[in-house]
């Protein structure tokens, strides 16, 4: 009598696919993770400090879902009519101040005693601000830029600047940051990674005394060591865009503009002399501002051979380049030679307002009729997620009353945006109605 083990072996034999006792054993390409000391051995290279992250292509899906034919459609249509003003003007750019506070006090921008914050519930959520980026995003813009005050101090600026860079699969090119550099050194990495592209850093003097004085802070070499830390980084790759944004004021800080160009001498740098401009409370007067002509006099002196270089058709500079320098040099003309006609930026405060205009003082809150689905309460992660869960299914078809492609949410939101910019002026006023009007103090508006 057979023993249970041969009987056992004997029904495996039979019961056995063909396909798995004929297949050839599968290969599978082995991969080696070298530590960092067999790659310099190896290699006979050391490891840099730092290296670009790289996100592989997402791969398509066999079958696409509703949504993504709809985000697809969407590709193929005109330019948003909502981002697209009474001048034909498209607005694929977008500014967002993602805090009021600032760790410096610049003369320009901070009114000397200071400012009155708002209350942490009335400025928009982390959870607030990817949902809107989202939704401007799927509308046809292109360019975020975070502001402030200085967005390096709020705390989850990381975790926000990763949740936006996400939202390259949806059509974001360029993330972007404006910062006083104070506290960029401690965290670029981390945000390169997380999809930062472009660096806009103010700084108006080289001179770290001086620079006490305009900002009433000291931090001169935390700024300096912002500004090497980005120029070491795009040497390994970084590749972010790196411009040095200057106010120039009368008395202050004129004497320091062949300085500053002398800084794209040997280095890949953009300087930006920016006209100082009327906010409230920064006791703006026309004999303190430096105008564009004037400054450039004073580099043509010193620098004949300085030319006219094409700018893009949305820049808010004049750019210039210096024969045998790496950088260039650029001028910010907005009270003497505005560059509205080519306007593209919109702009969300940190309490969540909508300007359309930097020197308009007209806003929209956004704020407001976003929180009108969570009882005008502040969103959590966990409440958007919520929300987010709800306009999918209605975007499935669950409500046939809703728009294609949108909740009525979302569309209340865009038509509310629309009219906004449809309202926006073919251009500001001039110098001296604006020093006369009511608006904000710079750094309650972004930037």
């Amino acid at each position: 009598m057979a023993t249970c083990k041969e009987m056992l072996n004997t029904f495996a034999r039979h019961v056995r696919p063909r396909g798995i006792v004929s297949a050839a054993p599968v290969c599978v390409q082995q991969r080696y993770i070298a530590t960092t000391a067999t790659a310099i051995e190896v290699n006979d290279e050391p490891t840099p400090a730092w290296q670009p992250h790289h996100i592989p292509p997402a791969t398509p899906a066999l079958k696409k879902r509703r949504l993504d034919d709809l985000r697809i459609d969407l590709e193929k249509r005109p330019f948003s009519s909502f981002l697209t003003d009474n001048y034909s003007r498209q607005h694929n750019y977008l500014r967002i101040s993602v805090t009021e506070r600032c760790n410096l006090r610049c003369v320009y921008c901070m009114p000397e005693e200071g400012i009155e914050l708002s209350p942490p519930e009335q400025n928009l959520t982390t959870a607030e601000i990817v949902y809107l980026s989202e939704l401007f995003v799927k509308q046809g813009v292109t360019k975020i830029r975070l502001t402030g005050g200085e967005p390096t101090v709020r705390k989850d600026i990381v975790d926000l600047m990763r949740q936006i860079g996400d939202l390259r699969k949806d059509g974001l090119k360029e993330l972007c940051i404006t910062t006083n550099g104070i506290s960029l050194h401690r965290k670029l990495d981390h945000m390169v990674e997380s999809g930062l592209t472009g660096v806009n850093l103010s700084l108006d003097t080289l001179d770290p005394f001086q620079f006490t004085l305009m900002t009433r802070r000291n931090g001169h070499d935390a700024v300096m060591k912002s500004i090497n830390r980005i120029l070491e980084m795009n040497k390994l790759g970084a590749n972010v865009k790196l411009k040095i944004n200057c106010v120039v004021m009368k008395g202050l800080n004129e004497r320091e503009i062949i300085p500053f160009v002398e800084l794209g001498r040997e280095k890949d740098i953009e300087v930006r002399f920016i006209e100082y401009m009327p906010f409230d409370g920064n006791k703006w007067s026309e004999n303190k501002m430096v105008s564009y002509k004037e400054m450039l006099a004073m580099i043509e002196e010193k620098y004949p051979d300085v030319h006219r270089v094409q700018d893009h058709v949305n820049d808010t500079s004049k750019t210039y380049k210096i024969p045998g320098f790496a950088g260039r040099i650029g001028f910010i003309t907005s009270m003497t030679h505005n560059f509205c006609g080519t306007c593209n930026r919109l702009r969300i405060t940190s309490d969540g307002n909508l300007k359309v205009c930097l020197f308009g003082n007209a806003e929209v809150s956004l704020r407001d009729v976003l929180r009108e689905s969570n009882s005008g309460k502040p969103f959590s992660l966990e409440a958007m997620e919520a929300l987010r869960e709800l306009e999918s299914d209605r975007r499935e078809g669950l409500n046939a009353d809703t728009p294609i492609g949108t909740t009525e949410h979302e569309s209340q939101l865009l038509n509310i945006i629309g009219a906004a910019v449809k309202r926006k002026k073919e251009k500001h006023a001039g110098m001296n109605d604006l020093k006369n009007m009511k608006n904000r103090p710079m750094i309650l508006i972004g930037g």
